[in-house]
């Protein structure tokens, strides 16, 4: 009895001692799953959420997670202040995103949470089953969607750095400085290591985000207490990779080599430095040296350009990565963005202050609007980001951002997904200067994430958004179907102070008559369509560019309206200056029959059939449409569905009290 007892302490020890082969585990250089094969880890963090940050919030300061909690709590209560919490938490995330991000392709998430979401400030010992229970939920989320769950301690007790990301008090790193936060923190990583060992869907464990160490502590400290962490969690949890970030914010890893785990990666953040081989090749040194994974843990808030290139780097380099956010309010360089409301502007102009204090029910009313506003349907979405992120061919090609017709108008600002000199070019386009060298990209921060800059147009004639700081030599590239081959006139609108600023327009880079030379409206913000001289267009899909010859000038929009269609028997006629209505075609028809309208803004429109003796017989449409060029289709039925005889009919269209008749003539065999 006692050889067999003996035995099974032996293989009760291996089995801590190897990790489970079920489990995301690193093997040499790579991270492989139960099968030995490679997880190349393309994910999103879920930022904001369990820890939020001042600058997502637009709070001024920014203001750690507790600092926020505080500011919330003194306009509206303790008890409001929770329920308000309550909604947040259940709006940024939740299942919908999940899902969501999983549909997108990505394999895996990194969740950062605080401490003090498992377990209350200053009271050793005591966990939270709450706080728990909601990271259950998540890896159930996961689980459903087979992504992998990277767990990260995002603020440690006492603050693994000085900052307000880590929820510190402002002063010191002090889970350096006091040993009982160290206590803690071991504490805190067991539970976690306990409850979840067996959970194959969690991907591992990032220890610490970005440590900072104090000075005077040298990365000997650091390496100490990764150990110490890792050996605790080892007498628990011998399954799970472990994460490790080194100091100065997860670039410095002196000192932390060689491995002290049998599954470890280190993990390292990249943010606003240059995308280059040498800009990643210490880390790299370490593990070509020492055969270990990296990960690219966290990195963004740039440009698409710089996304494109940062995460090509990583892909050549055979390194995963994660990238930084997946929502955020009032942004263009994370996947979707809530809106910042009148009320809540109000709150932040307050704590700004610039306004006087709101009172308790109109704060109330204002920070649950924000809240409830985090949901993913209430979120703009932002196409071009994951464009970046995720198209193999993004610097090879352009694909249409939006659909675009001629004729009809088209938002400048809606120019092709792709790379600087593939879709458009600008002279800066990315930040690779450090935070705050002011070298973003898009200087107007509007709309999309390029080096493209827009602003808010201030037009209430057409978009709301134009392109400005306009230089020489920049260009927009848009992939637009002809509907009609024929002569268009052209239209710009455009703003200038003193005019003489030039642009031409090419089709498939062949020039559309001479450059023109924009004439002064009288201001940045002073909208005048400006016509140019008549174009002759082919059918089909091609490539128009907007060259920008010489600067001076905004630009909204250019629109193309039809002097002639190239269908025979059809002609548009103008019913206002911006709406048009088309012949149908065929004409007569038997079955069914297509008829063109344009409308170059949005309108309030009706389109009706109507036999000769003036019954109503088919509504074609009616509500408010879009502007764009658009094909309404009658198949020869009334309202009920019912065939009408063949005859003659006759289509009506009315836009805000104009009206418009065509003839048509059904013919049935």
């Amino acid at each position: 009895m006692k050889i067999l007892r003996n035995l099974l302490i032996l293989l009760f020890s291996l089995s801590l001692a190897t990790p489970g082969f079920s489990f995301l585990h690193s093997k040499g250089a790579k991270i492989v799953d139960s099968n030995g094969n490679e997880v190349f880890l393309k994910g999103l963090g879920l930022g904001g959420w369990l820890v939020p940050e001042g600058y997502m919030l637009h709070i001024p300061g920014y203001g750690s997670p507790s600092a926020i909690r505080r500011k919330i709590q003194a306009l509206i209560g303790t008890e409001a202040a929770e329920e308000f919490f309550s909604r947040y938490r259940a709006n940024y995330v939740n299942r919908k995103d999940i899902e969501k991000i999983a549909s997108w392709g990505f394999n895996s998430i990194r969740l950062p949470f605080n401490y003090r979401l498992l377990s209350p400030e200053d009271q050793p010992g005591v966990f939270l089953e709450s706080g728990f229970q909601l990271l259950d939920r998540v890896v159930q989320w996961c689980k459903e969607n087979h992504l992998y769950l990277i767990l990260d301690m995002h603020c440690a007790p006492g603050g693994q750095n000085k900052d307000n990301i880590s929820d510190s008090d402002g002063k010191e790193a002090r889970l350096w400085t006091d040993p009982a936060n160290q206590d803690r923190t071991v504490e805190i990583w067991t539970k976690i290591a306990e409850r979840y060992a067996d959970e194959e869907w969690i991907g591992g464990y990032d220890l610490l985000n970005e440590p900072v160490l104090p000075a005077g502590f040298p990365n000997t400290r650091l390496r100490a207490f990764y150990m110490r962490l890792s050996q605790a969690i080892r007498k628990v949890d011998p399954n799970h990779l472990l994460f490790i970030e080194g100091n100065w914010y997860a670039t410095d890893f002196r000192d932390l080599t060689p491995p002290f785990d049998t599954n470890m990666a280190y993990s390292f953040h990249k943010y606003w430095n240059p995308v280059t081989q040498s800009s990643i090749q210490s880390y790299l040194h370490i593990r070509n040296n020492y055969r270990v994974p990296l990960w690219l843990g966290e990195s963004g808030e740039n440009s698409n350009p710089w996304f494109h290139e940062a995460v090509s780097l990583m892909e050549k380099n055979d390194i995963g990565w994660s990238w930084w956010t997946h929502k955020k309010i009032a942004t263009i360089t994370s996947p979707y963005s809530a809106p910042l409301t009148s009320g809540y502007r109000y709150v932040l102009n307050y704590w700004n202050g610039q306004v006087p204090k709101p009172s308790a029910d109109m704060a109330k009313q204002a920070l649950f609007e924000m809240a409830d506003n985090l949901a993913l349907e209430k979120c703009a979405f932002h196409p071009d980001v994951l464009d970046a992120l995720l198209r193999d061919d993004f610097s090879e090609q352009g694909i249409p951002f939006k659909k675009q017709t001629i004729p009809g108008t088209l938002a400048c600002v809606d120019y092709d997904m792709g790379n600087v000199g593939v879709s458009y070019f600008d002279t800066g386009y990315e930040n690779v200067n450090g935070l705050g060298s002011g070298e973003w990209g898009n200087q107007g921060g509007s709309y999309r994430n390029d080096g493209v800059d827009i602003e808010a147009s201030n037009d209430s004639q057409t978009f709301p958004y134009s392109v400005g700081w306009i230089d020489d030599g920049e260009w927009l590239q848009f992939t637009v179907h002809i509907a009609y081959a024929g002569a268009y006139a052209v239209r710009l609108r455009v703003a200038s102070p003193d005019g003489g600023g030039r642009l031409q327009l090419l089709l498939d880079g062949s020039p559309l008559g001479d450059p023109v030379s924009v004439a002064a409206t009288g201001g940045w913000k002073s909208w005048k369509w400006q016509s140019i001289s008549a174009a002759s267009l082919p059918g089909g899909e091609h490539n128009l560019e907007l060259k920008f010859l010489k600067k001076g000038f905004n630009i909204a929009a250019v629109q193309f309206v039809p002097k002639s269609s190239g269908v025979k028997g059809s002609f548009f006629e103008q019913v206002k200056p911006d709406v048009f209505l088309g012949q149908n075609y065929p004409n007569p028809f038997g079955k069914k029959t297509e008829i063109p309208i344009v409308l170059y803004r949005p309108e309030k429109v009706s389109v009706q059939i109507y036999n000769i003796t003036g019954q109503l017989v088919k509504t074609l449409y009616e509500g408010v449409h879009p502007a764009e060029f658009d094909r309404l289709v009658w198949d020869g039925t009334n309202n009920r569905n019912v065939p009408v005889p063949s005859g003659r009919y006759f289509c009506r269209m009315e836009v805000n009290g104009t009206r418009r008749v065509k003839c048509m003539v059904l013919l049935r065999k």
